[in-house]
């Protein structure tokens, strides 16, 4: 699957991407972004990237890699926690390194992911949680169209105290 958007393309993890996830996965500077609390190890990965051969409906979770024109991975979306009941799925993503943020790639892949959610997988919302001190994941979600919905008080433990965590969500048209 390829998933072509303005600056980017979103596409189908393979088995080669391995190293790639297990550097970011197991990078502690993002853990308190994505929740991760012990590192991966590579067969979880491997594990992981076999299951992606399901279905998303199967799996109720699907990861796409975001690769630039130059056919660099610069980072990974996430559809994930797939209510087909409900026709609603959680939405994350993660620009790796630094020096690759700021270009549009997040934006651009936040938008495709929107018209793939709704257009191919026929969901109704998309919903993210971003915490309360990270402006650039806020702005970022608020130029694609989600609005927030609630905030969740001292809801991410850190460890110099917990920050609040906002909710938004987007209904797809």
């Amino acid at each position: 699957m390829n998933l072509q958007g303005r600056t980017m393309r979103l596409r189908a993890l393979e088995p080669g991407d391995i190293d790639r996830m297990y550097a970011w996965e197991n990078d502690t500077q993002i853990w308190s972004v994505s929740g991760t609390l012990a590192p991966f190890s590579r067969h979880t990965l491997e594990r992981f990237i076999e299951e992606q051969r399901f279905d998303i409906f199967q799996a109720r979770q699907q990861r796409l890699v975001i690769e630039i024109p130059e056919g660099d991975a610069v980072g990974a979306l996430d559809l994930f926690e797939l209510d087909p009941l409900n026709r609603r799925a959680g939405l994350g993503i993660l620009i790796h390194d630094a020096g690759q943020r700021g270009k549009g790639y997040a934006s651009d892949a936040v938008q495709t992911a929107c018209r793939y959610a709704h257009d191919v997988l026929g969901l109704h919302q998309l919903w993210c949680n971003v915490g309360a001190g990270n402006a650039a994941s806020i702005a970022l979600f608020r130029k694609a169209g989600f609005s927030e919905i609630g905030i969740k008080r001292e809801w991410q433990w850190q460890p110099d105290g917990y920050r609040d965590e906002i909710l938004m969500q987007k209904i797809l048209e």
